[in-house]
């Protein structure tokens, strides 16, 4: 089963980074239950771009993107199938116009 993706606020990152500096890092990241280079991640980010630059890039599932691919999917099935009943069709009356020739002649 897979386990659903934690995601933080820019405002829990900062204080989870704040809170390492106060209490140390190991406690902290035990008590959140982190890993050191999430972490580590965090607090680089922190230091390049500032409290801006925490925020989560984690995107979610749209389910109309979804439904909208679903339904983009049948309609190339739809296509498909009508382009293969066309030239089955053509193949048909080309043999039969070949047959008429024959036959008149």
């Amino acid at each position: 089963m897979a386990k659903n993706r934690r995601s933080f606020t820019a405002q829990q990152k900062l204080a989870i980074i704040n809170e390492a500096d106060q209490y140390g890092i190991t406690p902290t990241l035990r008590k959140h239950n982190l890993a050191h280079s999430v972490f580590n991640r965090w607090k680089e980010s922190f230091h390049k771009g500032g409290a801006a630059s925490l925020k989560s890039y984690y995107r979610q599932k749209d389910p109309v993107a979804d439904e909208a691919q679903e339904q983009i999917r049948l309609l190339k099935n739809v296509v498909a199938r009508l382009e293969l009943e066309l030239e089955f069709k053509n193949e048909l009356l080309k043999k039969s116009q070949l047959h008429e020739q024959k036959r008149s002649r």
